[in-house]
């Protein structure tokens, strides 16, 4: 019953909308609006607030027989044009007062009827809720001290033939917020704020890199073979070739290859696919960011990833100490670091070298299958389990067991270690380096090894042998960071659901009823 009330409301507001709709075209005006040129931005405008000028008080005579004289300060101030959506709305008589908002901040319009003029005036009686809307006139103060445009030109720039969610509440449901993203950036403040710091992330990103001598690159999201990290691709067939292809998992391979060939540091910034579970932190289609440097380590990554994490956070105007999920994390650098074995002794309470006693943890624990697994695997297991969400951070957790790290190179005293690095804040990974593997002999025998027993499905259950091959032409030593833009997005934004960073988030289809 309720959904059908509501249905015939809906219908009621959009008949009324457009019948001013037809009103607007009658007063000769295109009601889908044309170029509108020198307009400044609404915050550049609020901005120029020193250049109103207060005159003297004036002494006004009393509204009625008794009441107080009332003083007016008169103002004065620039010749202004602007542009945007209609957020608020009220009529007083022959007053409207609007307050409109573009992508930088709202300000009052005042439009009277004598000041206007009747055509003028018959149009804005035409405006509604969300409708955007053109306006020239003087910027300066009421008598309340609000900053406000004196409307002395309207021009309507577009129509809204739907009714925008109310302004205290606006969209609360998460989905809804997702699915329509257009109204949720034109009608939540927070979300505007925080796509557009995200847009700062990348942009420091890249300037960072820029400045240490990085060029970007753009590499193949159709591949042959996936490869660069154990995950379920996306397939899909190429008509013309007749062949299946897999979108990217990973940047990784092709970075490589572009480092045989001398190009000394490459990074990329990109999509990639992953067949996968979606959760808080988790969308199968999510932008990551690689990078390489010729005669680098992961010692070289650790500083870098801290450049660029401390720089980002200064391109968003914020202090180094950032809430989130209701606590605070400290990232003024250097950053902690601490060693794989030495955080799972930490806690998990273990004796990480002891086998027989990562064994019984692990079925303490309920590990499955723990019989059938690598002890490294067991360890890896205790570590996702116990150790993860211990991790407050940001802390680099380094050096791995080398047997679960297929592309990273070994330490010279000890080759059962792999040179890596994660970076954890808050028991999520953030980043992900490697002193990267450059032996193409080692490389395909690990390789085959990570590849056995694998079915024909699974994403690395096929040997990329041009990769081999490219390293058979010498790669030089180098160290390798990935980092998850949308997580990284998540932390210096104070959002805790990764849906709220991506724009366009992965969901079901919608039925619509035509």
């Amino acid at each position: 019953m309720a959904k059908a009330e509501n249905a015939v409301a809906g219908a009621a507001l959009e008949a009324a909308r457009r019948e001013k709709l037809r009103k607007i075209i009658e007063l000769g005006h295109d009601p889908w609006g044309a170029r509108f040129d020198n307009r400044s931005y609404i915050g550049d405008v609020r901005s120029r607030e020193n250049e109103i000028v207060l005159g003297e008080p004036i002494k006004l005579p009393p509204k009625y027989p008794g009441a107080p004289e009332r003083t007016e300060i008169p103002s004065n101030g620039p010749q202004v044009r602007v542009a945007g959506r209609i957020v608020l709305q009220r009529k007083q008589g022959k007053l409207i007062f609007l307050t409109i908002k573009d992508w930088t901040g709202e300000i009052q319009i005042f439009i009277g009827k004598n000041q206007v003029g009747e055509q003028a005036w018959e149009l804005a009686l035409c405006f509604d809720l969300g409708d955007l809307v053109g306006v020239d006139g003087e910027f300066k103060k009421t008598q309340t001290g609000e900053l406000t445009v004196f409307a002395e030109k309207l021009t309507f720039l577009s129509k809204s033939l739907e009714t925008p969610p109310d302004k205290f509440k606006g969209v609360n449901d998460p989905e809804l917020r997702s699915r329509m993203r257009y109204v949720d950036l034109a009608h939540n403040d927070e979300a505007m704020t925080r796509m557009l710091n995200r847009t700062k992330i990348v942009s420091s990103i890249r300037q960072t890199l820029a400045g240490e001598g990085f060029v970007e690159v753009e590499g193949p999201t159709l591949h042959s073979v996936a490869g660069g990290a154990a995950a379920k691709p996306f397939i899909t067939h190429h008509n013309a070739l007749d062949i299946d292809l897999y979108m990217r998992i990973a940047l990784e391979l092709h970075l490589k290859r572009l480092m045989v060939g001398g190009m000394e540091r490459v990074f990329e910034i990109g999509r990639v696919y992953r067949n996968e579970g979606i959760d808080q932190t988790h969308n199968p289609e999510f932008t990551l960011m690689e990078v390489y440097q010729a005669y680098g380590d992961y010692n070289s990554m650790m500083d870098l990833t801290e450049k660029i994490i401390c720089n980002a956070i200064k391109a968003t105007g914020q202090g180094f100490v950032l809430p989130w999920g209701g606590q605070d994390i400290d990232f003024t650098p250097p950053f902690q670091r601490k060693p794989y074995f030495e955080a799972l002794a930490e806690y998990a309470g273990i004796d990480p070298y002891n086998e027989k006693e990562v064994v019984e943890y692990a079925k303490s624990i309920q590990i499955e299958d723990v019989d059938k697994k690598h002890i490294d695997v067991l360890r890896n297991d205790i570590f996702e389990e116990k150790v993860e969400d211990s991790l407050t951070g940001p802390v680099f957790i380094t050096d791995y067991p080398a047997s679960i790290c297929p592309l990273t190179k070994r330490k010279r005293n000890n080759p059962e270690i792999a040179e890596r690095f994660e970076l954890f804040v808050r028991g999520c990974e953030l980043a992900n380096a490697y002193t990267e593997l450059n032996d193409p002999d080692l490389q395909d025998k690990l390789f085959r090894s990570q590849l056995e027993g694998q079915k024909d499905e699974d994403s690395m259950a096929k040997m990329d042998h041009d990769f081999i091959r490219a390293l058979r032409y010498a790669m030089p030593p180098a160290g390798g960071l990935g980092i998850g833009i949308d997580r990284l997005a998540m932390m210096l934004t104070n959002t805790t659901s990764i849906r709220e960073v991506i724009l366009f988030p992965l969901l079901k289809p919608e039925v619509f009823e035509d």
